[in-house]
Parts: C-alpha cells; sequence; structure tokens
C-alpha cells in the first residue's frame, strides 16, 4: 500500500490542476474580491497639480501683509500667477497658483482691508500637496494578483481606470450525497440526519466570488448519481461531499469514473479529511471531501478554497498561518497531522469543544484551526502552536 500524500504535496499537485479561465473585463467597483490579471498602471498623476492641504491662504514670497487678491477653490482654481505680496484665499483640495510657496491657516491670519497679515509665516512649501506625491502616470499602483479591498478600488479609480481585466467567477457545482441525508432538515426522520455539507461548503464559497450551482443531496444510487454529475457539465470544478470512502455504499468514485473523471490522487495524511479525492476530467477538476461535517470543513478550507482563489487569479491562495501559546494543554498527535477547531482571543488558543469529526457545535464556535504536525508530543501550556484563523479562507 502507497504511503499517504502529505500536505504541501497534495496541496501543490491540486494547485497545479487549476483550471486557467478566460479573462474578462470588469468594471472597478465590481472588482470587489477579485484578482487583476495585470500589473495595474496609472492613468494619470495624482494629484494632478499642487494642492493645498488645508484651509487658509495661498502666500507669495514676502514678510506681508499680502494682498487678497482671489480665491481658489476646489475644483475652480484661480487661473493666474502669483507676485510677490499676494495671495489668495483657498481651500482643502484647492490648486495652489503659481508663485505662490506655502499655506497660511486661517487660524494663523488675520484680514484688514483686504490684507493678510501672519502669526508666523509657514516654511517654504508647508500644507501643500506636490504634483504626484501620491503616484505618477505610469506608475505601477496594483499587481497583478492583488486581491481587491475597498482600498484597491479607490486606487484603480483615482489611477484613471473604469475597467479592469480578470479572470472570470469559477463556475463551481456542490454536490452532497448520502441515504442518509434529508433534504428538508425539519421533516428528518430518525434514520436521517438533515444535509448541512452543501450549504456550509457554499457559504465557504460566497466570499471568494465564485458562481456556485447546487446539486442534492443525492442517494447512493449510481443513477441518480449520474443524472446530478450531468448537471455538472459546465463546472469549472466539482466539489462533492460524501461517498468517497471505501464503504460498500461509497459510490462517487465509480460514478466519476463512468462519467469520464480520473483519479490524480486519493487520501491525504491528515485528521480529519484522510479520505480527500481528487481526479480531473479534462479541464475540470473534482474535489471529493468527506462526507462527516468537520472533515469537509477542514479539507474546503485546506484544499477548495485554495483551488478556487488560484483558478480566479491569486499567486498566494493557501491560508496563512500564525504562532499562538497553547491556553491549555494539548495530548500527543498519531500518525496523521491533525487540524483541531479552536477558538483564540489574540492572546492565546483554547479547543474550541469535542474533536469527534461529527461535533458541529465545537466547529461553529471555532474561529481558528490548530495544525499539529504527525507524531508531535504532548503540548504544554504556553507552547508555541501553528494556527491558521478560519477568516482568511
Amino acid at each position: 500500500m502507497s504511503a499517504l500524500l502529505g500536505l504541501e504535496e497534495a496541496q501543490a499537485r491540486l494547485l497545479a490542476l487549476a483550471p486557467v479561465l478566460p479573462l474578462e473585463n470588469v468594471p472597478v467597483e465590481a472588482m470587489l474580491g477579485r484578482y487583476p490579471a495585470e500589473d495595474v498602471r496609472a492613468a494619470r498623476t495624482q494629484p494632478p497639480a499642487d494642492l493645498s492641504a488645508m484651509d487658509g491662504y495661498a502666500l507669495a514670497p514676502g514678510n506681508g501683509p499680502w494682498a487678497l487678491v482671489g480665491e481658489s477653490r476646489a475644483g475652480s482654481p484661480f487661473g493666474n500667477a502669483l507676485t510677490a505680496g499676494q495671495c489668495v484665499r483657498i481651500s482643502t483640495g484647492a490648486v495652489v497658483p503659481d508663485g505662490a510657496t506655502c499655506v497660511l491657516l486661517q487660524e494663523d491670519a488675520a484680514m484688514a482691508d483686504g490684507r493678510v497679515t501672519a502669526s508666523a509665516i509657514p516654511d517654504h512649501g508647508r500644507h501643500i500637496r506636490r504634483r504626484g506625491f501620491d503616484f505618477r502616470a505610469s506608475d505601477v499602483v496594483l499587481a497583478r494578483g492583488t486581491r481587491m479591498t475597498a482600498g484597491h478600488i479607490a486606487l484603480a479609480l483615482a489611477a484613471g481606470h473604469r475597467q479592469l481585466a480578470a479572470a472570470r467567477p469559477v463556475r463551481v457545482a456542490v454536490m452532497d450525497s448520502g441515504d442518509e441525508l434529508a433534504p428538508d432538515p425539519a421533516n428528518c426522520a430518525p434514520h436521517q440526519i438533515p444535509a448541512s455539507n452543501g450549504a456550509m461548503i457554499a457559504a465557504m464559497l460566497a466570499p471568494v466570488g465564485c458562481e456556485v450551482l447546487r446539486l442534492g443531496p443525492i442517494g447512493d444510487d449510481m443513477a441518480a448519481l449520474a443524472a446530478a454529475l450531468a448537471q455538472a457539465e459546465n463546472a469549472d470544478i466539482l466539489i462533492t461531499s460524501g461517498g468517497a470512502s471505501v464503504g460498500d455504499h461509497d459510490l462517487i468514485k465509480p460514478a466519476l469514473g463512468q462519467w469520464g473523471a480520473q483519479t490524480a490522487f486519493w487520501k491525504v495524511a491528515i485528521k480529519p479529511g484522510k479520505p480527500l479525492l481528487v481526479a480531473t476530467r479534462g479541464a475540470q477538476v473534482v474535489l471529493g471531501l468527506p462526507g462527516n461535517p468537520v472533515s469537509s470543513f477542514v479539507t474546503a478550507f485546506l484544499f477548495a478554497l485554495p483551488l478556487v482563489r488560484a483558478a480566479m487569479g491569486s499567486p498566494d491562495p493557501l491560508p496563512r498561518s500564525i504562532t499562538l501559546p497553547a491556553a491549555q494543554p494539548l495530548p500527543a498527535v498519531g500518525k496523521r497531522r491533525e487540524f483541531l477547531r479552536a477558538v483564540s482571543d489574540g492572546q492565546g488558543v483554547r479547543l474550541a469543544g469535542s474533536q469527534d469529526s461529527s461535533a458541529l457545535t465545537a466547529l461553529a464556535l471555532a474561529n481558528c484551526l490548530i495544525d499539529r504536525p504527525a507524531g508531535a508530543p504532548a503540548a504544554s501550556l504556553g507552547e508555541a502552536l501553528r494556527v491558521f484563523p478560519l477568516q482568511n479562507g
């Protein structure tokens, strides 16, 4: 029997299969959470001229008083040059006239008979935002693959862009399967459990910005599975939950084989989540997650989300870890690397509750995963632990 794949090797092999999607032009205002497909260069200079940083008076050289000869407002410049001994009233964001060397704050100024005096003359250049101090035309303002935030959107617009090129949203089909799954949680027989994995995975994918098609729950029946898979013909990625293990009624592998998918690898040395399946069908990628909800969540976090982010153009799709001290002792680890559902207050980290792979209460409480290496000895109070915050997806 071949050795199980380690986490990093399995992730690398999966990401190498990420679909290459066509590009589309996207309005900048709709780019939240998406990734520019190329470096974004400024089409204009910001600020486009020397601007006042404060309300007051733009002063020409001299010791005062200065003759007030006009006004420069934001969006309505004075339009002429100042000569020695002149000034203009100026507002924040207004163009500083040629000939002005500084801006006198209005609280430091006094005016009488059309002339301005200063309690203290500002230094040369004081309170002036120089042309191009933020960026200049042709500067790279956003690197290719930057995940767009509200600040990035503002920057792209300020740089003169209406649209950016980005990969079209990934089309993901999410299918949960199993005879025990009830589609209606309010109408669940004693031998059933409410189907929750499909909704959970779809919710995990929502912030990434992909298009999700929900399929299921599907019973353990080859014909029903074939009909569901037929609905995933146009998906870039198919994520299944359940039926990928070795039981007599685990039919995902044979159903995928009949559909034309070929297994790339199966089983990873992690707990929970060992029976992870990765397959391909042409350019489509299939990710078969375990059916236990915690196992499904952990493998979606470690594999499905990075795969979708990579397909959408992220150059750094894997979740990032931090180091926190243990707020309680932890037991030794067995032969597989463990990911423990945990709660962190930013100062330390402790278990969220039961670590059983079906325990949803602890999963719902958790805001991070503790990464415990295979064979690690018991961890003592205060020991440094590697932790994956769940909010980073």
